[in-house]
């Protein structure tokens, strides 16, 4: 994994990451770094000193600390997995089956602290002449994982499980019926309520009501 894997110029929104169980140990503690402190806190000498690795390593498999704050933004993306795609299209069980799993993945996500706490810096920056977490956030994060979300539903359409007219549409309704307004109030300070830790619950009511609207 190299720095040239996240240039936003160049990096494809779609493409997941893999990283090596070593990097996905030293990512979590750029992660930590990054909510406890903020962008001044991950620096190559300090998250080198927390994670017990060298500053040639991050170097070799970041590059520089551009690099390495796009890599812990993948990284905290593909924290939603989307299941595999063998077999998923067999039949509107199997399929629907797999939309609620990836809904479900997607809340755990967004919910969790480590999300909420990086949003939260980014909107704090937003002000700023150079917001390079929140641009981050919707190269890396938020679109990385709609196209992918997207390219699933339109497999569920081409095999005749779902009926819509633009994927994108579709995706934002499923997102708006999954998310609802407990994202944002999470970010303003909400605890989070019981509903809202019963995410399997939730991804199951969500996708009850897309295959109303959506679903062949």
């Amino acid at each position: 994994m190299t720095a040239a894997a996240f240039d936003i110029a160049t990096s494809r929104p779609d493409a997941a990451p893999e990283f090596s169980p070593r990097q996905q140990v030293v990512l979590q503690h750029a992660l930590t770094l990054l909510v406890d402190g903020g962008e001044k806190a991950l620096t190559t000498a300090g998250l080198a000193r927390t994670a017990s690795c060298s500053k040639e390593s991050l170097y070799k498999w970041f590059g520089d600390r551009d690099g390495l704050l796009a890599a812990v933004v993948a990284y905290q993306a593909s924290q939603v997995q989307f299941p595999s795609e063998a077999g998923a299209t067999a039949d509107a069980a199997t399929f629907r089956a797999h939309v609620t799993a990836f809904v479900e993945a997607l809340l755990e996500v967004l919910f969790s602290e480590t999300s909420l706490a990086l949003n939260r810096l980014s909107i704090g920056q937003s002000n700023t002449n150079s917001n390079r977490l929140g641009q981050l956030l919707l190269v890396r994060g938020k679109h990385m994982i709609s196209t992918r979300a997207r390219a699933m539903l339109d497999s569920g359409r081409r095999h005749g499980l779902l009926r819509f007219d633009d994927s994108n549409g579709a995706y934002q309704v499923l997102y708006g019926l999954a998310i609802r307004d407990v994202h944002i109030r999470l970010l303003l300070g909400e605890a989070a309520g019981t509903a809202e830790k019963d995410l399997n619950s939730q991804a199951r009511t969500a996708v009850d009501r897309f295959y109303r609207l959506f679903g062949a």
